[in-house]
Formats: C-alpha cells, structure tokens, sequence
C-alpha cells in the first residue's frame, strides 16, 4: 500500500511542478529549493526531490555545478526553435479543434477572452497568465489527440516560465488580447485554417515580445 501511495505522491508532485513551469510560477534561472516545494505542496521531501530528478531527465529543469536544480535560460536559437515548433503543433490542434467547437464552447472561450481584458486593465499578472493557457488548452483538448496534447504541454513547460516577461513589455500588453480575438473570430466563422493561422500569429507576435528580453538574460 504504501508503495502505491508513494507513487501517487510522486506523481503529484511532479504535475504540481510541472503545471508552475507552465504557468510561468517559475522564472527563468530560478533555483528550486526542495524543502520550500515540499512545504509549499504539503508534500514530503523524497517525492518532490524525485519529481525534480524526473524533470532534469526530460530536460525541463536541469542541474547546476553545484548540484541544485534550476529552471534553464534559454539561448534565443532554442527559444527560436520552440515557437516554430509551438507554431506548427499548436497551429495543427487549433485547426483540426475548430469543427468540434459547438456554440457552449465558444460561450466558454469568450468569457476567457472578457476576463483576460479585465486581467490586463487590472495588472493581475498571475491571472493572466493562468486565462491565457486555459483559453489555449481549451481549444486544443477539443481535437481530441492525446499525443499532440502531450507534445504541446512538453513545450509549454520549456516556454511556460518566460511568459512573465510579456507584462514586463506595455507595448505587447495593450495588444495581448488581440491574437486572442482573432482566434475566436476564426472560430465562429468556421474557417479552421485561419483558427491554425491566428494561433500562429498569436505564438508569433508573443515571441517578439520576448526576445529581446531573452537576450537580456543570456548576454
């Protein structure tokens, strides 16, 4: 009993962990302390030292000379290769997400968009950054690809901990909503190819917020 218990453990911890890399609880070069996460889970230290290590394998995390496990900075060529890779997988579950929407999915997603407007009036970071990705997975659980689905999260964890920086950039802010909006009108129109090209753009146009920002870290 207490093995599979032990399991379930480690595998909570490792979602939790997870889920803070992609919605950006975690920056860019930020060490992560066992004891804290523990406490911060009300999880012991074993499954969330394991959870880390899990990490580090699948290369979302990875070690210091020193041995503590950090949040890695991307280079601009890998963030670069990310969004084109974002660009065609997150493209592809849009579009083929786009028939399946029925009119309560779509009420769904609007009331996403309205509360990322108040998100962005009201400066509420975290919020924001929490509406964006539901609004995201929203559409792409609805193309019913199990793999693919997989495949975008895997990326998002790699991306997840910069998207801070784009309310660091007023410019992109005032316009943060936008590709959102362009999505949805897409979506109502059914054209599923212009829902996998908005989606590009979207991806697009927040990776040009945050280059040079990258390039800030990495320098």
């Amino acid at each position: 009993m207490g093995h599979i218990e032990h399991k379930t453990l480690n595998d909570q911890a490792y979602e939790r962990i997870k889920k803070g890399l992609v919605s950006s609880e975690f920056k860019p070069g930020e060490v992560l302390v066992i004891r804290q996460l523990a406490d911060t889970y009300g999880i012991s230290v074993t499954p969330v030292r394991e959870a880390l290590q899990r990490l580090v394998a699948e290369q979302s995390l990875h070690f210091l000379p020193n041995r503590s496990i950090a949040v890695p900075v991307l280079t601009v060529d890998s963030f670069e290769e990310l969004r084109q890779i974002r660009c065609a997988l997150e493209g592809l579950a849009g579009e083929l997400a786009a028939p399946k929407l029925t009119a309560t999915h779509t009420q769904r997603l609007q009331s996403i968009v309205d509360a990322i407007d108040e998100n962005i009036e009201r400066r509420e970071v975290r919020a924001y950054l929490a509406n964006n990705q539901k609004f995201h997975f929203f559409i792409y659980e609805r193309s019913g690809l199990p793999v693919l689905l997989q495949m975008i999260q895997n990326l998002w964890v790699q991306v997840g901990p910069y998207f801070y920086g784009l309310f660091e950039d007023s410019h992109y802010l005032a316009h943060a909503n936008e590709g959102h909006k362009r999505i949805m009108a897409a979506i109502r129109e059914g054209r599923p190819a212009a829902v996998r090209q908005s989606v590009m753009d979207d991806i697009n146009e927040a990776g040009t917020s945050l280059i040079p920002r990258l390039r800030e870290l990495t320098d």
